[in-house]
Protein backbone atom coordinates (compact mmCIF):
# COMPACT_ATOMS: atom_id res chain seq x y z
CA UNK A 1 0.00 0.00 0.00
CA UNK A 2 1.53 3.77 -0.91
CA UNK A 3 1.07 6.06 1.75
CA UNK A 4 1.03 9.95 0.64
CA UNK A 5 3.25 12.34 2.84
CA UNK A 6 0.90 13.53 5.26
CA UNK A 7 0.39 9.96 6.11
CA UNK A 8 4.04 9.35 6.63
CA UNK A 9 4.35 12.36 8.78
CA UNK A 10 1.55 11.46 10.99
CA UNK A 11 2.88 7.01 11.44
CA UNK A 12 6.28 8.78 11.63
CA UNK A 13 5.70 11.24 14.72
CA UNK A 14 3.50 8.55 16.32
CA UNK A 15 6.77 6.24 16.14
CA UNK A 16 8.84 8.73 17.46
CA UNK A 17 6.18 9.04 20.74
CA UNK A 18 5.52 5.02 20.61
CA UNK A 19 9.71 4.65 21.23
CA UNK A 20 9.71 6.75 23.80
CA UNK A 21 6.37 6.60 25.88
CA UNK A 22 5.26 3.44 24.78
CA UNK A 23 2.03 3.04 22.93
CA UNK A 24 -0.07 2.74 25.68
CA UNK A 25 1.65 5.65 27.01
CA UNK A 26 1.07 8.15 23.70
CA UNK A 27 -2.39 9.46 22.96
CA UNK A 28 -4.02 10.61 19.51
CA UNK A 29 -3.71 14.05 21.10
CA UNK A 30 0.09 13.30 21.48
CA UNK A 31 0.62 12.14 18.05
CA UNK A 32 -1.23 14.71 16.45
CA UNK A 33 0.33 17.69 18.10
CA UNK A 34 3.89 15.97 17.28
CA UNK A 35 2.82 15.44 14.03
CA UNK A 36 1.17 19.38 13.27
CA UNK A 37 -2.36 18.17 12.21
CA UNK A 38 -5.42 17.83 14.07
CA UNK A 39 -7.17 14.86 15.78
CA UNK A 40 -9.86 14.33 12.87
CA UNK A 41 -6.86 13.80 10.44
CA UNK A 42 -5.77 11.10 11.94
CA UNK A 43 -9.35 9.86 12.64
CA UNK A 44 -9.97 10.61 8.26
CA UNK A 45 -6.54 8.46 7.22
CA UNK A 46 -6.25 5.65 10.02
CA UNK A 47 -9.45 5.48 11.97
CA UNK A 48 -7.77 4.38 15.57
CA UNK A 49 -4.22 4.63 17.29
CA UNK A 50 -4.02 0.77 16.44
CA UNK A 51 -4.74 0.99 13.17
CA UNK A 52 -2.33 3.82 12.72
CA UNK A 53 0.40 1.22 14.41
CA UNK A 54 -1.00 -1.13 11.77
CA UNK A 55 0.11 1.06 9.11
CA UNK A 56 3.22 1.94 10.66
CA UNK A 57 4.45 -1.49 10.67
CA UNK A 58 3.51 -2.25 7.14
CA UNK A 59 5.06 1.17 5.87
CA UNK A 60 7.86 -0.08 7.35
CA UNK A 61 8.16 -3.68 6.91
CA UNK A 62 7.34 -3.06 2.85
CA UNK A 63 10.29 -0.76 2.63
CA UNK A 64 12.70 -3.55 4.35
CA UNK A 65 11.56 -6.22 1.82
CA UNK A 66 12.16 -4.02 -1.09
CA UNK A 67 15.19 -3.60 -0.19
CA UNK A 68 15.99 -7.36 0.54
CA UNK A 69 14.78 -8.49 -2.90
CA UNK A 70 16.68 -5.73 -4.42
CA UNK A 71 20.22 -7.37 -3.14
CA UNK A 72 18.82 -10.79 -3.54
CA UNK A 73 17.86 -9.92 -7.62
CA UNK A 74 21.38 -7.81 -7.87
CA UNK A 75 24.74 -9.45 -10.13
CA UNK A 76 26.72 -9.62 -7.00
CA UNK A 77 28.44 -12.64 -5.73
CA UNK A 78 26.50 -14.65 -2.75
CA UNK A 79 28.92 -13.55 -0.09
CA UNK A 80 29.10 -9.73 -1.58
CA UNK A 81 25.27 -9.86 -1.21
CA UNK A 82 25.72 -11.39 1.93
CA UNK A 83 28.39 -8.06 2.70
CA UNK A 84 25.95 -5.85 1.18
CA UNK A 85 22.66 -7.58 3.52
CA UNK A 86 25.28 -6.60 6.44
CA UNK A 87 25.70 -3.02 5.67
CA UNK A 88 22.28 -2.17 4.95
CA UNK A 89 20.86 -3.93 7.85
CA UNK A 90 23.21 -2.17 10.20
CA UNK A 91 22.89 1.36 8.19
CA UNK A 92 18.78 0.36 8.90
CA UNK A 93 18.61 -0.16 11.97
CA UNK A 94 20.90 2.96 13.61
CA UNK A 95 18.59 5.08 10.78
CA UNK A 96 15.45 3.81 12.24
CA UNK A 97 16.40 3.21 15.99
CA UNK A 98 12.59 4.61 16.92
CA UNK A 99 11.09 1.90 14.85
CA UNK A 100 13.39 -0.89 16.29
CA UNK A 101 12.85 0.29 19.37
CA UNK A 102 8.90 0.03 19.49
CA UNK A 103 9.09 -3.55 17.59
CA UNK A 104 11.65 -5.09 19.86
CA UNK A 105 9.13 -3.45 22.96
CA UNK A 106 5.88 -5.20 21.21
CA UNK A 107 7.73 -8.34 20.30
CA UNK A 108 8.37 -8.62 24.33
CA UNK A 109 4.52 -7.65 25.52
CA UNK A 110 2.18 -9.12 23.03
CA UNK A 111 2.30 -12.68 21.66
CA UNK A 112 -1.49 -11.72 19.91
CA UNK A 113 -3.33 -9.40 18.19
CA UNK A 114 -2.67 -7.83 14.81
CA UNK A 115 0.59 -6.08 15.32
CA UNK A 116 2.40 -9.86 16.41
CA UNK A 117 0.71 -11.21 13.21
CA UNK A 118 2.44 -8.63 11.27
CA UNK A 119 5.44 -8.64 13.03
CA UNK A 120 5.68 -12.15 12.59
CA UNK A 121 5.01 -11.98 9.07
CA UNK A 122 7.65 -9.23 8.59
CA UNK A 123 10.39 -11.85 10.44
CA UNK A 124 8.88 -14.51 7.90
CA UNK A 125 9.46 -12.77 4.96
CA UNK A 126 12.78 -11.56 5.98
CA UNK A 127 14.42 -15.07 6.49
CA UNK A 128 12.73 -16.47 3.28
CA UNK A 129 14.33 -13.92 1.48
CA UNK A 130 17.49 -14.32 3.27
CA UNK A 131 17.23 -18.22 2.60
CA UNK A 132 17.09 -17.68 -0.97
CA UNK A 133 20.32 -15.85 -0.93
CA UNK A 134 22.25 -18.56 1.14
CA UNK A 135 20.76 -21.11 -0.69
CA UNK A 136 22.07 -19.76 -4.30
CA UNK A 137 25.70 -19.42 -2.63
CA UNK A 138 25.40 -23.19 -1.50
CA UNK A 139 23.69 -24.29 -5.16
CA UNK A 140 26.88 -22.09 -6.68
CA UNK A 141 29.18 -24.05 -4.20
CA UNK A 142 30.26 -20.82 -2.72
CA UNK A 143 28.55 -21.67 0.89
CA UNK A 144 28.86 -24.46 3.02
CA UNK A 145 25.82 -27.02 3.34
CA UNK A 146 24.11 -27.44 6.30
CA UNK A 147 24.15 -23.96 7.65
CA UNK A 148 21.42 -23.39 10.42
CA UNK A 149 19.76 -20.33 8.36
CA UNK A 150 17.22 -19.27 11.03
CA UNK A 151 20.20 -19.00 13.55
CA UNK A 152 22.29 -16.99 11.24
CA UNK A 153 19.56 -14.64 10.72
CA UNK A 154 19.02 -14.20 14.33
CA UNK A 155 22.98 -13.55 14.71
CA UNK A 156 22.30 -11.04 12.52
CA UNK A 157 19.67 -9.07 14.23
CA UNK A 158 20.35 -10.19 17.19
CA UNK A 159 23.70 -8.80 17.34
CA UNK A 160 22.89 -5.29 16.43
CA UNK A 161 19.58 -5.32 18.28
CA UNK A 162 22.30 -5.71 21.35
CA UNK A 163 24.48 -3.47 20.69
CA UNK A 164 21.83 -0.69 19.29
CA UNK A 165 19.79 -1.11 22.57
CA UNK A 166 22.94 -0.65 24.85
CA UNK A 167 25.20 1.29 23.05
CA UNK A 168 25.91 3.74 25.83
CA UNK A 169 27.16 0.95 27.78
CA UNK A 170 29.21 0.13 25.54
CA UNK A 171 30.77 3.81 25.08
CA UNK A 172 31.43 3.81 28.06
CA UNK A 173 32.83 0.90 29.05
CA UNK A 174 35.46 1.13 26.31
CA UNK A 175 35.66 4.72 27.24
CA UNK A 176 34.74 6.34 24.02
CA UNK A 177 32.99 9.24 25.78
CA UNK A 178 35.38 12.25 24.01
CA UNK A 179 33.81 10.98 20.76
CA UNK A 180 31.08 13.55 19.29
CA UNK A 181 27.61 11.18 18.64
CA UNK A 182 28.39 11.35 14.95
CA UNK A 183 32.39 9.87 15.60
CA UNK A 184 30.68 7.34 17.71
CA UNK A 185 27.94 5.93 15.49
CA UNK A 186 30.83 6.26 12.56
CA UNK A 187 32.78 3.93 14.55
CA UNK A 188 30.63 1.27 16.19
CA UNK A 189 29.09 1.10 13.13
CA UNK A 190 32.22 0.19 11.18
CA UNK A 191 33.19 -2.58 13.83
CA UNK A 192 29.76 -4.25 13.84
CA UNK A 193 30.42 -4.29 9.94
CA UNK A 194 34.06 -5.94 10.25
CA UNK A 195 32.79 -8.16 13.05
CA UNK A 196 29.41 -9.69 11.20
CA UNK A 197 31.24 -9.96 7.94
CA UNK A 198 34.19 -12.05 8.96
CA UNK A 199 31.77 -13.99 11.33
CA UNK A 200 29.14 -15.04 8.52
CA UNK A 201 32.01 -15.66 6.12
CA UNK A 202 33.96 -18.21 9.02
CA UNK A 203 29.93 -19.63 9.03
CA UNK A 204 29.24 -19.98 5.41
CA UNK A 205 32.45 -20.36 2.90
CA UNK A 206 35.44 -22.73 3.32
CA UNK A 207 37.92 -19.98 3.25
CA UNK A 208 38.04 -19.83 7.44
Amino acid sequence: MEYNEKQIQIMEAAERLFADKGFAGSSVRDIAEAAGVNLAMISYYFGSKEKLMEAMFQHRGQYFKIQLESILHSDMKPMQKVEKLIDDYIDRIFKKQCFHKVMMREQMVNSIGPISEQIAQLKQTNQDLFRQLIQEGQKKGDFKKGVDIPFLMITLVGTASHLIGTQHYYRQANNLQSLSGEEFEKHIKKKLSAYLKTLFKAILTYEA
